[in-house]
């Protein structure tokens, strides 16, 4: 069975009038690990795909399973459930709570799933909590900085928060939309160096959408998206981070 999975999935929109066609008829299959890249322009359906990937939205018309569940038409709860347990977001502008510590940011989503136990139940115990969250600064460099707040973070630190955050969930699944959209070229390449180094590390499938042709040389997968459709679907041998040049 497929890691993730979509049978003739098309999602419409009703503007007035008019219907939008976001995503026609697509069908692919993505294995569980991968370093996955969707590459195409603004309104290609990127973030729609992302979406429906993580129960954000649901598909007009088709089928669609995740971790061999079908999540097609799952109702709000379940939708909300299945996104807490299975999917870790990072946003293009992090979306950190600015009131919180980069510390009490991770601890704030740990504190609404808890955090995973060896015996496959989930803890909700305040200092195993913080261990983790501590655990993860740690993991993206940010120990030090577990005080600060983010606007007293760079960009690039901000991001690295919120990567930890997405990974502290133990999701099987991170999506990311545009993760170095807002960030210079620098501070980009280091954050994708992470996410390659966390994606080998956890072996969890990573799905990253940009308009960037450069960085998706550096995926295992990269669906190419043109008008709502997966125009190109090619299994690469990745490059490394570092020799990205944009």
């Amino acid at each position: 069975m497929h890691h993730i999975s979509f049978q003739e999935v098309s999602k419409n929109y009703q503007m007035g009038e008019v219907t939008v066609d976001a995503l026609h008829e697509i069908t692919l299959d993505i294995e569980p690990g991968l370093f996955v890249v969707l590459l195409g322009p603004s309104g290609s359906g990127k973030t729609t795909l992302l979406n429906l990937i993580s129960a954000i939205d649901y598909p007009s018309s088709g089928k669609i399973q995740v971790e061999n569940v079908d999540i097609s038409f799952l109702n709000r709860k379940q939708r909300a459930q299945f996104r807490r347990h299975k999917i870790g977001f990072i946003f293009q502008f992090f979306n950190l709570i600015p009131t919180l510590t980069a510390l009490e940011n991770i601890e704030f989503a740990l504190d609404l799933i808890g955090v995973s136990t060896p015996n496959g139940s989930r803890s909700f115990n305040k200092k195993k909590i913080r261990d983790v969250a501590l655990n993860w600064l740690d993991k993206v460099g940010l120990k030090d900085r577990a005080n600060h707040f983010p606007s007293q973070l760079s960009g690039g630190q901000q991001q690295r928060v919120a990567i930890a955050r997405a990974l502290s969930k133990d999701p099987p699944i991170v999506v990311a939309d545009e993760p170095t959209g807002n960030l210079d070229y620098r501070a980009g390449v280091s954050i994708l160096k992470l996410m390659k180094e966390l994606n080998v590390q956890t072996e969890k499938t990573f799905i990253l959408a940009t308009h960037n042709q450069q960085i998706s040389k550096i995926a295992d997968l990269v669906l190419t998206m043109q008008m709502g459709q997966v125009s190109h679907f090619e299994q690469r041998e990745p490059i490394n981070v570092e020799n990205l040049v944009w």
